[in-house]
């Protein structure tokens, strides 16, 4: 049991490292953004499928001015699961 109870902790450290990496990624060159995808980190990603994450992955590697025009919604995402992230993200509830 001891040994399960440490591949358990080593997962939850793993874990925890990937998800302050991932909140240090969120940070952009806006307070706005910056406030939208860790909103999306914090309340979605332990949920969300490999799939889901991988295409938030991918919302992270775009750039600021293209990210603010897309969640302003002054254009579309020219890709179809990357626009329905953004859509998603825009319609998540206020945080507290």
């Amino acid at each position: 049991m001891v040994g399960r109870d440490r591949t358990l902790e080593k997962l939850h450290l793993s874990d925890d490292a990937e998800y302050r990496r991932l909140r240090w990624r969120c940070r952009r060159g806006m307070k706005e953004l910056d406030q939208l995808l860790e909103h999306w980190l914090d309340q979605q990603w332990a949920a969300s499928s490999e799939a889901q994450r991988g295409v938030f992955l991918r919302l992270l590697a775009c750039e600021d001015d293209r990210l603010w025009r897309w969640f302003l919604g002054h254009e579309n995402a020219p890709d179809a699961e990357l626009d329905a992230l953004v859509q998603r993200i825009r319609a998540l509830p206020p945080g507290g």
